[in-house]
C-alpha cells in the first residue's frame, strides 16, 4: 500500500508567499538601496582620502549590496513563480540559491581586500584622517539603521512560527548577517583610522583591511555550508527527522525500513517512508503524523507486510 498526502490542501505549493515574506521583500529592497548609496560614498571617499580601511569597508559593503539585492530578487522570483507547477516542491530553493551565489561572491571580495591591503602595507600612502573617519562613522550609523530594519522584520517572521517549530528564513538571515558584518567592518575602519591619526600607527589601516577580509571569508564559509546543505538535501540531521521517526516507530507492530526527509520551505519539510506491518493502514500513519503537528507538507507512505 502506498499513499501520498499533502497537508496544505489550500495551497498548490508548500512555499506559500505569505504576508511576512512580502514584508521581508520590501525590507530587503529598502536596505539594498541604502547600502548601495553608502557603498558608493565609502569607495569614493576611500580613494579620495587614501584609506585602505575605508576602501575595504566600501568594497565589503558592495558585496552586501549584491547579496541583499539577490535576496530581494529571490523573494520577487519566488512570489512570481509560486504557482508554477514545474517546481515540484515550490520555489523556496530560489532563495537558497541566491544565498549560495552571494557567498561565492564574498570569497572573491575577501581576496581583493587582502591584495589591496598588502599593497598598502608595502607602499604606504597619506590619509586624510578627519574626512575618512567622518565617512566611516556615517557608514556605521547607516549599517545600524539597516540592521534594525531587518531585525524588526525577523521578529515579525518569528511571530508567524507554526506549532513552536523554528522558522528558518535563510534569505532574511543572510541579509541581516551581511549588514551586521558590514557594521563590524565599519568599526574596524574607524579604529584603524583613529589609531593611525592620533598614535601614528599607519600600519593599522591596511592591517584592519586584512582583518575585514578575514571576517568576510569566515562569514562566506558559513553561508556556503548552510546554503549548500539545503541545496543538496543534506538535512537528515534536523530534529524533525528523529521526531517523525519516533512517531512511526511508536505505531504498533511497525518497523521503519526507510525514511527520507528534505526541506521544501523555510519551515516546511517533505518526507517519504517505507514501513513494514501486518495490519497497519496508510490512513493510520497519516493520522498520526497530522496529530503530531510536525512541519511536514508532503508525506508519501508505503506500507508492506514483513
Amino acid at each position: 500500500m502506498t499513499s501520498h498526502h499533502h497537508h496544505d490542501h489550500d495551497h498548490p505549493h508548500p512555499h506559500t508567499f505569505h504576508a511576512g515574506s512580502e514584508k521581508a521583500e520590501q525590507s530587503t529592497r529598502w536596505v539594498m538601496w541604502i547600502t548601495l548609496a553608502t557603498m558608493v560614498v565609502e569607495i569614493a571617499a576611500g580613494l579620495w582620502f587614501n584609506s585602505m580601511a575605508l576602501l575595504a569597508d566600501g568594497w565589503h559593503m558592495s558585496s552586501h549590496a549584491l547579496a541583499i539585492g539577490l535576496a530581494a530578487f529571490a523573494y520577487a522570483t519566488s512570489r512570481r513563480l509560486a504557482n508554477d507547477r514545474s517546481f515540484a516542491f515550490g520555489t523556496y530553493k530560489i532563495e537558497v540559491l541566491a544565498a549560495f551565489a552571494s557567498a561565492v561572491f564574498l570569497i572573491g571580495v575577501a581576496v581583493l581586500m587582502v591584495v589591496g591591503s598588502v599593497e598598502r602595507l608595502i607602499e604606504p600612502q597619506s590619509i586624510h584622517y578627519a574626512e575618512a573617519v567622518a565617512v566611516a562613522v556615517v557608514g556605521l550609523l547607516i549599517n545600524v539603521v539597516c540592521a534594525l530594519i531587518l531585525n524588526h522584520q525577523g521578529h515579525e517572521h518569528h511571530h508567524h512560527h507554526e506549532h513552536g517549530h523554528k522558522h528558518h528564513d535563510l534569505n532574511l538571515k543572510a541579509a541581516y548577517i551581511h549588514v551586521l558584518t558590514d557594521a563590524l567592518t565599519s568599526v574596524l575602519a574607524i579604529v584603524a583610522l583613529l589609531g593611525a591619526w592620533f598614535y601614528g600607527l599607519n600600519w593599522l589601516d591596511p592591517v584592519m583591511g586584512v582583518v575585514g577580509a578575514v571576517l568576510v571569508a569566515v562569514w562566506a564559509k558559513g553561508l556556503l555550508v548552510q546554503s549548500a546543505r539545503v541545496l543538496l538535501d543534506r538535512e537528515m540531521n534536523d530534529p524533525v527527522v528523529e521526531q517523525l521517526r519516533g512517531i512511526l516507530t511508536a505505531l504498533p507492530g511497525t518497523a521503519v525500513k526507510d525514511l527520507r526527509v528534505w526541506r521544501v520551505g523555510s519551515a516546511k519539510f517533505a518526507a517519504t517512508t517505507w514501513l513494514e506491518s501486518e495490519s497497519l493502514q496508510v490512513a493510520d500513519v497519516h493520522r498520526a503524523i497530522e496529530q503530531s503537528h510536525l512541519p511536514l507538507t508532503h508525506v508519501t507512505v508505503q506500507v508492506s507486510k514483513p
